[in-house]
């Protein structure tokens, strides 16, 4: 069960590649500029970039599925748009995308930092999450000391981050706080469930990734640990181009009144219900 549920990790790149050229090779869009609602309303699709993993978007059976993903679906249904998704597993290539036009929104929790706000506009807050390190568990590290039990334990290790991250801002800060270094590896190619999977085997000691994404690996992932917070509970949400307010206004105003219908509420309990 463990080492199919790693095969299928590792082949998540791949995966996602093929679900890209599937979803959008009959509506590819050059590079260009980021373009306003009126644009996206004209051509009447709306470009979308998220990450392929089991709580954003994932193909279950022949069935394409995803928090966000359901969620930027019916933005799409009820402005009348169709949505081309694209899964790009490196959060460097989405906000580049966004910036060239590619994409018109990034459907993926993004957490808010000073950085972040000087390049593009966040959406209206979406869900609750925390960043937490992923290691494996004390049985299943050969050297106690390799074992993190607080994060005064993380002076002088590597954290493998996906390239990019908001998290790498927190971890630096965390450094400050404990009085030492904190060393960050960026990976390009994979996301976050990969790098869950290089823990578990023990490719890689640590990982950081979002609370979320971590516990439904751990469900199916025994030997990682997932215990120690990096980071306090904040709120995540999606991101557009500076030179998108208007397309900005159309997702708040759709958020702030579906947040409160069923169809919302049945959406979140599906990916979050049980982990709260």
């Amino acid at each position: 069960m463990i080492k199919s549920r790693l095969l299928k990790y590792a082949l998540l790149g791949v995966t996602a590649a093929l679900i890209a050229h599937y979803l959008i090779k009959k509506e590819e869009k050059q590079k260009g500029h980021p373009r306003d609602y009126a644009e996206i309303a004209a051509e009447g699709i709306i470009h979308v970039s998220t990450e392929y993993n089991s709580i954003s978007f994932y193909v279950d059976d022949d069935t394409l599925s995803g928090f966000h993903y359901e969620l930027i679906e019916a933005f799409a249904r009820d402005h009348g748009l169709q949505a081309a998704i694209s899964p790009e597993m490196s959060f460097n290539k989405r906000l580049e995308g966004l910036a060239d036009g590619q994409y018109d929104v990034i459907a993926y929790g993004i957490l808010a930092t000073s950085e972040l706000k000087d390049s593009l506009l966040l959406t209206t807050p979406i869900v609750l999450n925390k960043q937490v390190l992923v290691q494996r568990k004390l049985e299943n590290v050969p050297d106690s000391s390799l074992f993190i039990k607080n994060q005064l334990d993380l002076a002088g290790k590597t954290l493998h981050v996906v390239k990019g991250s908001p998290s790498i801002l927190r971890i630096r800060n965390l450094g400050n706080e404990i009085g030492d270094t904190i060393y960050v590896e960026e990976i390009e190619k994979y996301g976050s469930e990969q790098l869950i999977a290089l823990v578990a085997h023990g490719d890689i000691d640590y990982a950081v990734c979002d609370e979320s994404i971590a516990r439904t690996a751990a469900d199916s992932i025994p030997q990682i640990d997932i215990n120690t917070a990096v980071s306090f509970t904040q709120f995540y949400s999606w991101g557009v181009s500076k030179q998108s307010p208007i397309l900005l206004d159309s997702l708040n105003t759709w958020l702030d009144s579906f947040k409160k219908g069923k169809e919302y509420k049945k959406i979140y309990k599906r990916y979050y219900g049980k982990r709260n």
